[in-house]
């Protein structure tokens, strides 16, 4: 593996190789996403994990591509494995359930959530279909505020996939699509090696009245205060709702490299944003690769990088929203300082320690970073060569060798009070 560079990929080259891995795209796709492909390469996640290896013959011959370690997942019905099934899996199953003489399976692209008007389109034109695939692509990256998320957009797609169950004779799948837009590929090519040969945009059944009406959903709000109001009235209000928003809060997670923070963040951030709150990740090693590269792993660079993610994070907390940290954050002192700067913008300040013991993050290690600390290969290595200083001020104490994932952003999001 020492032979191949390695490439960090970006969460929509993530979900690029996501399907090369699962057998809806060719390896060779993946080459496309780099100007200057080399010969091989091993795939990184943003944390350094190994994930696949790259092989592009110099002879133009088969592209081939190696898994090395599972891709890590989150929480939420989109990544559920009874929808989220790599290509090759659900095309063996339509092949093996096929009947002679039956139709192809319909496959419907559910691009944005039904409204009424598109159920019952989808339900005339499933009506002679055998089995319908309900195909839902979701991102990675988190989404631009105001459309409906991928969580959202998967719990739609279930409940359309109940109506057609309820209303016609077809089997009826929902499948979720790894989807970027990335590698030249088309959504309706993704389909087909999905097994849905006849795929179609669910919005190619929505109506042009229908499409009006939905556009205009942003604006009843407005209409509806213009029409209450005279003029100088109804800014007053608009200005008002605009000012109405929630305090700002810097949820910050400390721990071991392996204790589950990033896990925990991430998974947290995901359903505080499906929420329709808006919150920014800051984690600690995408802060490496930007905000803080160059600096080193001594304290001083430790400190500096830890006071860089709070700054960042009162910022966004100033400003109303909620910014999610997960760096190791080994000293109290550096954990001080992103408090106060917190705590001077008027932000809710709440740190959580994940406590995972130092064997069971030795035992997960997916980067095989605290063998080579131990080999002494890697200095000033938190929790082997250099101290981790345990809060005696955290606000939250969790433990992700005793509570599952879901139970520890439940337990978080019940301080916070977002709990649904």
């Amino acid at each position: 593996m020492t032979d191949f560079p390695a490439r960090v990929l970006s969460d929509d080259q993530l979900d690029l190789l996501e399907l090369a891995l699962g057998g809806a795209v060719a390896p060779s796709v993946l080459a496309t996403v780099w100007p200057d492909a080399p010969a091989g390469a091993v795939l990184t996640d943003a944390e350094n994990s190994p994930l696949a290896r790259l092989t592009l013959p110099a002879d133009g011959g088969r592209a081939t591509l190696e898994p090395l370690k599972p891709l890590a997942p989150a929480i939420g019905p989109q990544w559920d494995d009874a929808v989220r099934r790599p290509a090759r899996e659900v095309r063996a199953e339509l092949a093996a359930g096929d009947d002679a003489g039956a139709p192809d399976p319909l496959g419907l692209l559910v691009t944005e959530v039904p409204t009424r008007q598109d159920t019952d389109a989808v339900v005339a034109l499933a009506e002679h279909a055998r089995t319908v695939l309900l195909l839902v692509p979701v991102a990675r990256r988190t989404p631009a505020p105001g459309p409906v998320g991928a969580p959202g957009l998967v719990r739609a797609a279930a409940g359309l996939a109940v109506a057609l169950t309820e209303r016609t004779r077809a089997r009826v799948s929902t499948v979720v699509l790894p989807w970027s837009g990335l590698g030249g590929v088309t959504l309706e090519e993704v389909a087909a090696a999905y097994g849905a040969a006849d795929a179609r945009p669910l919005l190619a059944q929505r109506t042009a009245a229908t499409a009006t009406a939905v556009s205009g959903l942003p604006h009843v709000l407005d209409d509806a205060v213009a029409a209450l109001y005279p003029p100088a009235s109804a800014a007053e209000v608009v200005r008002a709702a605009a000012a109405d928003r929630r305090r700002g809060t810097v949820v910050f997670f400390t721990g071991l490299s392996g204790s589950g923070k990033s896990t925990v963040a991430r998974a947290l951030a995901a359903e505080l944003e499906d929420d329709g709150l808006r919150t920014t990740l800051l984690d600690g090693d995408a802060v490496r690769h930007h905000l803080s590269k160059g600096l080193g792993f001594d304290r001083e660079s430790r400190e500096t990088n830890v006071e860089r993610i709070g700054y960042v994070a009162a910022l966004v907390a100033k400003h109303g929203g909620i910014a999610v940290a997960a760096p190791i954050a080994p000293f109290a002192s550096g954990r001080a300082t992103v408090r106060a700067l917190a705590e001077e913008t008027g932000a809710r300040f709440v740190l959580v320690h994940i406590s995972t013991p130092l064997e069971v993050c030795e035992a997960r290690d997916r980067k095989g970073l605290y063998a080579r600390a131990r080999a002494g290969e890697i200095p000033d290595f938190t929790g082997i060569s250099s101290p981790y200083e345990t809060p005696d001020d955290a606000d939250l104490v969790i433990d992700t060798s005793v509570l599952s994932m879901e139970e520890a952003v439940s337990t978080v999001r019940t301080h916070l009070g977002t709990a649904g």
